[in-house]
């Protein structure tokens, strides 16, 4: 039988807009994550163990940037100047039982509409029958936050009991009161909802907020003893 544990239910934490450092250093088992492989449907998927973290997010939240900066690898996930293009499930690999997951970008992308169908319904699969997903990072704009889809996957995730930790992206596009005003919006709004959640401000232009995401990683990994080496 393959390694299959149930998801556990972390406790909602918050981290302040204040206490993130200029810089972050890398942890090391992140720049090892390497391209595993890609999947258009769901039973395309790797088989169903171990542990993995999925990224989601609207199209120009930056999501391939912070799945870059998180492994320190620029080009681990692609990224493209017209947002919406990533139409497939990808898998990136840590190790032997651990994976990162770039789900597809919504937004942007001129397909058709029963494209679109198909591809947000491979999504709803993955993040429901997936037994080894231990959590979502859900990317926002902290400039444009809570938008339909995001508080669609937020109360998706609620529903299926999925613990979620949102990333502010772009947070270095703000001064420091509007950026901490919007961490302070959504973190009301989270605290609203019937849900696992946390949030941080992050910027993968000034490497702000690493340490903090890869705790969270590391955690949903079931990596919290592990040292940054």
């Amino acid at each position: 039988m393959p390694f299959m544990k149930p998801r556990t239910m972390a406790a909602t934490r918050y981290l302040s807009p204040h206490d993130l450092p200029a810089t972050m250093k890398t942890d090391n088992f992140y720049r090892q994550a390497r391209f595993l492989t890609s999947a258009a449907k769901f039973n395309q998927c790797p088989p169903d163990e171990g542990y993995e973290v999925a990224f989601a997010g609207r199209s120009n939240a930056g999501k391939s940037s912070a799945i870059n900066t998180l492994c320190d690898h620029k080009g681990l996930a692609k990224t493209s100047k017209t947002p919406g293009r990533t139409q497939l499930i990808n898998f990136f690999e840590l190790d032997a039982q651990r994976r990162l997951v770039d789900l597809p970008g919504y937004g942007y992308a001129k397909v058709s509409v029963s494209i679109k169908k198909d591809w947000q319904g491979n999504l709803a699969t993955y993040l429901e029958k997936r037994q080894c997903l231990r959590g979502l990072i859900l990317m926002m704009d902290v400039r444009h936050p809570l938008k339909d889809f995001d508080i669609q996957m937020l109360e998706w995730a609620a529903h299926i009991g999925l613990p979620v930790h949102v990333l502010l992206t772009k947070a270095d596009k703000l001064k420091k009161g509007p950026a901490s005003a919007s961490y302070h919006k959504v973190k009301g709004a989270l605290q609203a909802m019937q849900g696992t959640f946390s949030i941080q401000l992050f910027s993968s232009l000034k490497r702000r907020g690493i340490s903090e995401a890869h705790q969270v990683l590391n955690q949903w990994l079931e990596r919290e003893n592990q040292s940054n080496n």
